[in-house]
């Protein structure tokens, strides 16, 4: 029916809006508190996006005569924004448990790969799985990072490194974007590794003068939408020099810039994001000071990872340093098969206590700062009149217990709500 609106939320104990007054993020003194309402409730509209947010009784003056197709009873409950996870590898096969057995008994991240195991394993098994199947296990994982309160989820390509299977990776992420009720920007990562029997420089060329061209012309004619450009700039992978040729050739065909920098080596890498306009860099675990300071004054959003850091045995960014010289602060799960994790409150969580973050800090790093860092926060991240209508409901009168309560997420979360469509209830 096309009077009348979709949802009403009422009564809550706490609604969460992260941001009241329209900011794309939230940096330095603006993190200490967010703002939220007590004793408060939303309106959504057919079309999804937010109708008004207030004190409860005003909200039912002004909405007496108005017809609604869903109301929740939120009394006792806390509404927030639907979590942001700014860094995904979700489309892949073949499982690297067995990886995880070696980690623990003492090799590195890098002895695997170069003894052929992590991403050139799963490289293999991505090139031999059907679409149907890469499909079908990307929507049960899509469906899991959902049910723990993700709404909006960045998606790399990077298991294909070919153009045939990254387009492979890049159709099934396009199509879950037009079949899913979950919100997705899609990010084009053939440079994830150096393929067998070329040289970094060789795979560059490939990319700039094949991958790239088709990619635009997959846009230009609508087939596949793809948002973002990624490289892993790191040492024995992509050096500085392919890192930049790369990530410029995709910003000339209208990508945004969203790049793996300074994990295992410092490399200069977020002073190379920065020169070349990047609204994002992960990973982040060697930036230098001045790489710190210059993302800073570009506004250029650092992606910080805590479950690799945390999995890998990393030494843990820096985010302390990173919020206190001003830069906007963003989490991800990194949800891939070297770090098997689809759960932002656990994300959270493991940024406060391993990397020092304070809850409001790793909200709206897991919020507004994840939708910034995606280009998306003029609609996504916080609750405000305009703003998509994703949210989730958490059976709790505070809620800082969505990361205080480590892996209680699933008992915790009893609604997760996209464009004002309920699309999980416990």
């Amino acid at each position: 029916m096309a009077d009348g609106h979709r949802l009403l939320l009422e009564n809550a104990r706490q609604v969460v809006l992260v941001c009241a007054r329209g900011e794309r993020f939230l940096a330095r003194d603006a993190l200490r508190s967010l703002a939220v309402l007590e004793g408060a409730s939303l309106v959504v509209g057919t079309d999804g996006f937010i109708k008004a947010i207030g004190p409860a009784d005003a909200i039912q003056k002004q909405f007496s005569e108005e017809t609604f197709q869903e109301r929740i009873d939120c009394s006792g409950k806390c509404i927030l924004p639907g979590l942001v996870d700014a860094h995904t590898h979700p489309v892949w096969a073949g499982e690297r448990v067995h990886e995880f057995a070696m980690k623990l008994a003492g090799a590195t991240y890098m002895d695997i790969h170069q003894a052929g195991g992590g991403i050139n394993f799963t490289v293999e098994r991505t090139r031999q799985a059907s679409e149907e199947e890469l499909f079908s296990s990307f929507q049960q994982r899509l469906g899991c990072m959902m049910r723990a309160g993700t709404t909006l989820v960045e998606c790399k390509s990077g298991y294909g490194l070919s153009l045939e299977t990254e387009l492979k990776m890049l159709r099934v992420i396009e199509r879950a974007r037009r079949e899913l009720d979950i919100s997705i920007s899609a990010t084009y990562c053939g440079a994830h590794s150096v393929p067998k029997g070329k040289t970094a420089t060789e795979a560059a060329d490939d990319i700039i003068n094949n991958h790239l061209p088709k990619l635009k012309e997959l846009g230009r004619n609508g087939e596949i939408h793809v948002d973002n450009i990624d490289v892993f700039c790191e040492k024995g992978v992509f050096d500085l020099d392919s890192t930049r040729r790369i990530l410029q050739s995709g910003k000339d065909i209208g990508l945004q810039i969203n790049f793996h920098g300074d994990e295992l080596h410092p490399m200069k890498a977020a002073e190379l994001g920065v020169e070349l306009g990047a609204q994002a860099i992960s990973h982040l675990e060697e930036v230098s000071d001045e790489g710190i300071a210059a993302m800073a004054a570009a506004r250029c959003s650092a992606v910080l990872l805590p479950t690799t850091a945390y999995m890998l045995r990393l030494k843990q960014p820096r985010a302390r340093k990173m919020l206190d010289e001003g830069v906007i602060v963003a989490l991800g799960s990194d949800f891939n098969p070297n770090a098997y994790c689809f759960a932002m409150p656990m994300v959270m969580h493991l940024a406060c206590v391993n990397m020092r973050m304070s809850m409001p800090e790793a909200l709206a790093a897991a919020t507004i700062n994840a939708a910034y860092a995606l280009g998306k926060s003029h609609t996504h991240g916080s609750l405000e009149v305009g703003k998509r209508g994703d949210l989730i409901i958490i059976n709790s009168s505070r809620w800082e217990h969505l990361i205080y309560q480590f892996g209680g997420h699933h008992e915790l979360i009893d609604y997760v709500i996209a464009k004002g469509k309920v699309i999980y209830k416990k």
